[in-house]
């Protein structure tokens, strides 16, 4: 699944939680948080800690994989701004 915003991976953990019979307390003492932490993420909350959501995939045996969706864009070209002035200045 592509997970595109904090809606997609929370319907991810929800969905994965309770294909485990897991209540939310249960996840939040297994992963190390509260239960109104795990309530609020798979609301999807835009904030977490990174660390804590990483435990909770752990929890549910999720992994997370980041992989380039485009290619990457070009750097923005420098200018050499003193050979631009000399190359005018020699006109």
């Amino acid at each position: 699944m592509r997970i595109r915003s904090p809606h997609n991976l929370a319907a991810a953990v929800r969905g994965q939680r309770q294909e485990l019979r897991l209540t939310q307390a249960e996840l939040a003492a297994r992963a190390g948080v509260s239960r109104k932490w795990v309530s609020e993420f798979e609301a999807g909350k835009p904030t977490a800690e990174l660390a804590s959501v990483l435990r909770v995939l752990d929890e549910l045996g999720l992994g997370l994989d980041v992989t380039p969706v485009a290619a990457p864009r070009p750097s923005p070209r420098r200018v050499n701004l003193d050979a631009l002035l000399d190359e005018h200045r020699s006109e």
